[in-house]
């Protein structure tokens, strides 16, 4: 599957949209996050475990893009992006989207 931010695939020329696709996690950090996160918090400096915890959900977010795009016949997914929200009023759980626009391409 090629993927670009861009909203084209160098060489290729893009053949057919076939629409919209997301992939959405909402994940918590687990208690050993949490402490350690909250520790850091505290005495200040980057908190690892939460940086962690956020790559692990932005790429299984962006596994199930992928997943939805095969699953439209796509062989590209151009225009892709990411956003980021706080589902709990204290930040508990994040929200993490990836998406992008399926397309299929051949090369020129």
């Amino acid at each position: 599957m090629k993927a670009s931010t861009t909203f084209e695939i160098a060489g290729h020329e893009i053949t057919d949209h076939l629409g919209l696709v997301r992939g959405i996690i909402v994940r918590s950090p687990t208690i050993s996050q949490g402490i350690m996160g909250g520790l850091k918090n505290i005495i200040g400096g980057q908190i690892g475990a939460y940086t962690t915890m956020c790559e692990q959900t932005r790429s299984q977010a962006y596994d199930d893009m992928i997943k939805h795009a095969e699953a439209l016949g796509a062989n590209a997914i151009v225009g892709i992006r990411y956003d980021a929200s706080s589902v709990e009023p204290r930040g508990g759980a994040v929200e993490v989207l990836c998406y992008g626009t399926a397309v299929s391409v051949r090369k020129k």
